[in-house]
């Protein structure tokens, strides 16, 4: 899972196999280690929240998704959820594999819808 920082917004990418495991266990959660004892853990919950929702308690970020978004956005062909908890902006997207040129971080991401386009 790749997360993003900029501004106000939080950013997360999913890969095939994590939007399987989302599916599957219903939570994917990922930790930074800066040095031991300093970490920083993010993690996206299928919940029974009204709306997608962002919080952070110090050393993790949890974003919950309404477990009824979440079965929709898994089992179509929907690119990305968006949501908002205050002053924090929220975006979950499938990984799409790059168009320029192929990577190690491109083996388990979505074929690109664009793709047939250049």
């Amino acid at each position: 899972m790749k997360l993003r920082l900029h501004a106000n917004t939080l950013r997360l990418r999913l890969s095939q196999s994590e939007v399987a495991r989302l599916a599957e266990t219903g939570r994917i959660e990922e930790t930074l280690t800066f040095a031991p004892g300093q970490t920083l853990a993010y993690a996206i919950e299928s919940a029974s929240d009204a709306a997608v929702t962002a919080s952070f308690d110090g050393n993790r970020i949890r974003i919950a998704v309404p477990a009824a978004v979440a079965k929709d956005w898994i089992e179509s062909d929907q690119t990305g959820i968006e949501g908002a908890n205050g002053e924090v902006r929220v975006l979950i997207e499938k990984d799409f594999q790059c168009l320029h040129g192929t990577t190690e971080e491109d083996v388990d991401t979505f074929p690109n819808p664009m793709a047939d386009k250049f």
